[in-house]
């Protein structure tokens, strides 16, 4: 039987004597506020009337697939939530329509979003090595229900949780894959793992399978040699498109109905930078100028975040998928703001040694496109409207702007004080050239200020 040792003082300590430490009570506060706000955001607020319904859409869309109809039957000059799924995430997501009802469907569809939002954020949560016991994940927990991406995403009933999960699954079995990290969450021993690097492909091509977006995210393992990553992920949805294919009534209204709607950049509902600018009337040429200057900065900060691949790999590829996803949704045709929670991964490289988080305007970025806040005015009618509509431009402008000055700005300390080895972490017969200790500049990293 374990005894409790006494102080010095010769009193025993209180069990709840770790209350009395800042994280101690942290912890304490943030867990009721974070079951509050998850309750609020999964139970009752997908249950109140709302005129965006993704998962009707979705349902009905399926439905028309296990029935043998065509699937792409839409009028897509209306307005309506559309059916944007290839075949081959219709095949995917078939398994739904085992559902009793739309009622029952609806409802267990929130809750496995609900906890995959968690589940990926409990993951995170050990990637940086955090415990689960401490402020870490409570606070995240009760911040990210609390945004709109959570808001929307539960209330409208769409994938993004899943998708968050699968993201992060990507990151850490990519990490594995390199040894960069362990199985059990540890730390990596330098032990590659090809099965690491297959299931990374994996549920990322499970992911570009239901969202082409995410192929970008394929760099990642492209610019470290993990070739199985990059080819499983590419496999998978070709492999899903060709089976559907054939289970599919009329697939190819897919190429002739669907694929030109996607191409055109619609007025509503889109804080793209494209979106932005038909929803205002811009002219052509500003349109085309801002997002060149949004994708010059995205090419800016991910190209030099090249430099620390292999010597903080964490940081290196939660910042770099962050960087990309925010360059999707400005440059792209279709950009939403409930995307936004894909950049949690690079939000949790706060608590790391080199991290664009640690500049505060990254964080007003943070605020402007994850925010719940709603700046419609009945005072200031025509300002409010203009905030509250490109406020997600704005937010992700200013996270890919602030990255790459970062990113600038550590390259030219690096430059200035001598670590500045060609071409960043050199690869040496696969493994990454690191420097004797018993040289002078060794722990130059360390010193590094942050912008």
């Amino acid at each position: 039987m374990t005894t409790t040792s006494p102080t010095s003082d010769g009193r025993t300590p209180s069990r709840w004597a770790s209350l009395r430490t800042p994280s101690g009570v942290l912890t304490m506060a943030a867990w009721p506020l974070a079951i509050m706000t998850m309750l609020h955001r999964v139970v009752l607020n997908p249950q109140n009337s709302h005129p965006t319904d993704d998962f009707s859409t979705v349902w009905d869309a399926l439905h028309r697939f296990h029935d043998g109809v065509p699937v792409y039957n839409e009028n897509y000059s209306f307005v309506d939530p559309h059916y944007l799924y290839s075949p081959g995430a219709t095949l995917l997501l078939s398994p739904m329509t085992l559902a009793p009802s739309w009622g029952i469907g609806r409802v267990l569809f929130i809750a496995a979003n609900a906890i995959a939002m968690v589940a990926a954020l409990a993951l995170l949560t050990k990637i940086i090595r955090q415990p689960l016991t401490g402020p870490v994940l409570p606070v995240a927990l009760f911040l990210v229900f609390a945004t709109e991406s959570v808001t929307n995403t539960l209330l409208f009933s769409n994938i993004n949780g899943i998708l968050l999960l699968a993201e992060v699954l990507f990151l850490w079995w990519l990490l594995v894959g390199r040894g960069d990290a362990s199985w059990t969450l540890g730390a990596g021993n330098g032990q590659k793992s090809r099965w690491a690097n297959i299931l990374a492909g994996v549920v990322i091509g499970l992911t570009i399978t239901i969202k082409p977006q995410f192929a970008v995210l394929l760099f990642l393992p492209f610019v470290r040699a993990q070739w199985s990553a990059v080819i499983s992920g590419l496999a998978v949805p070709v492999v899903f498109n060709l089976a559907a294919i054939p289970m599919m009534a009329q697939p190819g209204d897919y190429i002739d109905k669907l694929l030109p709607y996607l191409g055109e950049i619609r007025d509503y509902a889109n804080s793209s930078i494209s979106g932005v600018g038909v929803y205002y009337g811009m002219d052509d040429w500003m349109v085309l100028v801002l997002r060149g200057i949004a994708a010059l900065a995205v090419a800016v900060a991910v190209l030099g975040l090249l430099r620390w691949r292999y010597s903080d790999p964490w940081m290196w590829a939660a910042t770099s998928t962050g960087i990309l996803m925010a360059g999707v949704f400005l440059v792209s045709s279709l950009g939403q703001m409930y995307y936004t929670m894909m950049l949690l991964p690079m939000i949790f490289t706060v608590f790391g040694r080199m991290s664009v988080m640690h500049n505060p305007v990254t964080w007003f970025g943070i605020y402007w496109c994850m925010s719940n806040d709603e700046w419609e005015s009945d005072r200031w009618e025509r300002a409010g409207n203009i905030v509250e509509y490109v406020r997600g431009t704005v937010g992700w402008g200013l996270i890919v702007i602030t990255a790459a000055v970062c990113v600038v700005v550590w390259l030219v300390i690096d430059w200035r004080t001598g670590n500045n080895t060609p071409g960043g972490d050199v690869e040496r017969n696969g493994e990454p050239e690191t420097e004797p200790t018993t040289t002078k500049r060794g722990n130059d990293d360390d010193r590094r200020p942050h912008p």
